[in-house]
């Protein structure tokens, strides 16, 4: 199973979260990262944030990365959307 874990931070609290469990395993990884992030961000209400280099590189790095206003479109009324992955199948 392939989990992937968002979550709103504002003031440094979390102030919504969503575990999205994805168990299609004829997609790649980039495949799950993206409907996860997806389903996380239409459980939450949000739009789907656009990735910028920086959060590409993080999330290459470790597997985590933290979304803030620069990439959504939209306003947000929380600090960042920090998205990470839980688990992984291989």
């Amino acid at each position: 199973m392939f989990r992937v874990w968002g979550k709103t931070i504002k003031n440094n609290k979390t102030t919504a979260d969503h575990v999205a469990c994805i168990e299609d395993y004829t997609l790649n990884r980039t495949k799950k990262v993206y409907m996860g992030l997806e389903e996380i961000c239409n459980k939450l209400d949000l739009a789907v944030p656009i990735w910028l280099d920086l959060n590409k590189k993080e999330f290459i790095c470790h597997a985590k990365t933290r979304f803030t206003q620069d990439s959504f479109i939209e306003t947000i009324e929380f600090d960042y959307l920090e998205f990470q992955v839980i688990e992984e199948d291989y």
